[in-house]
């Protein structure tokens, strides 16, 4: 079966393959190629996609949208976020961060990613007719070694094989087929739901080489999105007849800071304000009826300008570390469904003084690079010869030493595949163990950079101080993880590390979820069909509670104890696990309460016709 590749993005994802020498993205039952990241659990059930992402404000406290901000950090840094999204952290945990969920135990930004992933799966499964061979996986260029290694993470326990990680903007660079140019120096600028990236990526003989990278992790249409529902919100205050009252405007703020599923609708309808904009001059925001407020793209544009200058900054740094102009890049191309906003055209042109390429959909064009790079690692690609990426590094990677300070052992924007070494000594009289504390940054502190891992050199024979020789290396692999490992040379005492995210799974933990989806994956299916049994059976019942409410005069008394038996059979059996006799009982109510239900049509047809002529009527209906 061919491999696939997968854009896992922030607000939307794909899967993609190469069929018959071209790259396409796979479509749903529904045909669309985006499967929205959002997560909504209920029970033992998971929903993924669009009813997840559409149903949010009604289940706030167990859906999950944007949760890529999230993967491979720290519970510490990430409690901005979490207060912005209103998601609740589990504070008893402070290795990774741990989503408590209501009606489900907690879950992980890794878990709630692999059922992403597991439903992008099914799809290729589905299109493919057969399990896909493996697949290649797009990150932000700007994604450090834990969220990288949280992303793989997320990938197996879906049962996904990761040939690579491939950076969202080479992913660009290969699907706009800027290989095909010979030599050239391109910028690729990706801005999407939650991250924004650029890089400069330069192209001589075959090779595509990263020449330098910068972003931030934290920017994207998310901002755009709060910036439009801020501006709503106010005008929303303004408008309300009683917002002169100081006590009722805070009561309104509170209902909003407090009341998660208003906060999640006010985000949706922004982001449905946002996406109009973009053809549209004005539109209204309806928070819900009788609930909004209108906006001009005027006032949007000037809501957002801050966060789009932000990105300049980053371009700015990304040219420099290249050492070239705006004026030596040969084409700029846009990536990300956030790159549509006018005003994000507008500032790319001006930045670089030229317009940008955007001619394929920025939300599929990574996705279709993938998909082109796992074809070509199949070994039988029919798109041409074999591209060769040479990614970068995006901070610098060390190690601690004497004094805190940090020791680089590989600077940022580094090749990889990369290793370097360097040879200590001790500075101890008898020492006999090594610590050695793995970071990355660019700061000369180990403060102020960031942790990735510690471990031991022990079983060191007691020499004087300055004797031993511990040589350590550092590799990172083409997927952008990190080795490290340290040897004695006197000795031949070795240790190593696969520097994992200090702020990610354990081993444990992902075999642990591994065993879990295979241990019951039968259950679960049984699980869900259950679920959407019972979901149709309250909507039955609801139903025939509104008509019985409103038209039990038109039953008789034995008639009316049939439905009335039958409806209570159905609630009992709601309580169960029976997912047969609940089919079986909501189908009985059906057929039990048909002539009920008839007799209502026929009643409202004559109301609705008296007095009326037979041929208007019959013209109407397009019977004359």
């Amino acid at each position: 079966m061919p491999n696939i590749g997968i854009d896992l993005g922030t607000t939307n994802s794909l899967v993609a393959v190469v069929m018959d020498g071209k790259a396409r993205c796979l479509l749903d039952e529904e045909g669309a190629s985006m499967l929205p990241s959002a997560v909504r659990y209920e029970g033992e059930g998971v929903v993924v996609g669009r009813e997840a992402r559409d149903e949010a404000p009604a289940h706030a406290g167990s859906t999950f949208t944007s949760v890529k901000r999230f993967m491979g950090r720290a519970p510490a840094d990430c409690q901005a976020d979490a207060a912005l999204f209103r998601y609740r952290m589990d504070d008893t945990e402070s290795r990774f961060v741990r989503f408590l969920v209501d009606g489900h135990a907690p879950v992980t930004p890794v878990e709630v990613s692999a059922e992403i992933l597991r439903s992008l799966k099914k799809r290729s499964v589905e299109c493919l007719f057969g399990e896909p061979g493996g697949a290649v996986i797009t990150v932000p260029a700007y994604f450090d070694d834990a969220q990288r290694q949280a992303t793989k993470d997320a990938a197996r326990v879906a049962g996904i094989e990761v040939l690579r990680l491939l950076n969202e903007p080479t992913a660009a660079a290969i699907a706009y087929g800027l290989d095909k140019r010979g030599t050239g120096t391109f910028a690729v600028y990706d801005l999407g739901g939650g991250t924004f990236d650029i890089s400069i990526l330069r192209l001589d003989d075959g090779v595509f080489q990263v020449l330098s990278t910068a972003g931030d992790t934290h920017l994207g249409g998310d901002d755009f999105d709060r910036a439009l529902a801020d501006l709503a919100w106010a005008q929303i205050l303004e408008q309300d007849e009683r917002a002169n009252s100081e006590e009722h405007r805070r009561g309104l703020l509170t209902i909003l800071e407090r009341t998660p599923s208003r906060h999640r609708a006010l985000l949706l309808a922004a982001r449905a304000a946002k996406h109009a904009l973009t053809t549209e001059h004005r539109v209204y925001a309806t928070l819900e009826p009788g609930l909004g407020a209108s906006v001009s793209r005027q006032q949007f544009e000037a809501a957002i300008r801050p966060v789009v200058e932000r990105t300049g900054a980053a371009c700015k740094r990304a040219l420099s570390d290249a050492g070239l102009s705006p004026g030596e890049i040969d084409a700029v191309v846009l990536v990300g469904g956030s790159t549509r906003v006018p005003l994000v055209r507008q500032y790319v042109a001006e930045l670089f003084g030229r317009e940008p390429y955007c001619e394929l959909d920025p939300d599929e064009v990574v996705a279709l690079g993938a998909a082109m790079q796992a074809d070509l690692l199949s070994g039988q690609s029919s798109l041409g010869d074999d591209i060769l990426l040479l990614d970068v590094i995006p901070l610098s990677l060390g190690l601690e030493v004497m004094g805190g300070v940090t020791e680089k052992f590989i600077p940022r924007c580094s090749t990889i595949p990369v290793n370097a070494s360097h040879t200590f000594t001790t500075h101890v009289d008898g020492q006999t163990a090594v610590d050695l504390h793995v970071v990355q940054g660019d700061r000369e502190l180990v403060k102020d950079n960031r942790s990735l891992g510690r471990f031991e050199l022990r079983g060191l024979p007691r020499m004087p101080a300055g004797v031993p020789r511990v040589k350590v290396d550092f590799l990172v692999d083409a997927d952008g993880l990190l080795r490290v490992s340290a040897r004695e040379e006197h000795t031949g005492i070795e240790a190593q590390i696969e520097v994992k995210p200090s702020y990610g799974l354990s081993e444990a933990d992902i075999e642990r979820m591994l065993e879990d989806a295979i241990d019951h994956a039968e259950t679960d299916v049984d699980e869900r069909l259950l679920i959407e049994a019972r979901v149709e059976a309250e909507g039955i019942l609801a139903a025939l509670d509104k008509a019985l409410a409103a038209d039990r005069a038109l039953l008789g008394d034995e008639e009316a104890g049939a439905i009335e038996g039958v409806a209570s059979a159905l609630r009992e059996a709601m309580v169960g696990a029976d997912r047969e006799r609940i089919s079986t009982l909501s189908k009985d109510l059906d057929a039990v309460s048909a002539p009920f239900a008839q007799r209502r049509i026929e009643r409202d047809l004559t109301q609705a016709l008296s007095g009326r002529d037979a041929e208007v009527v019959g013209a109407e209906l397009g019977l004359r």
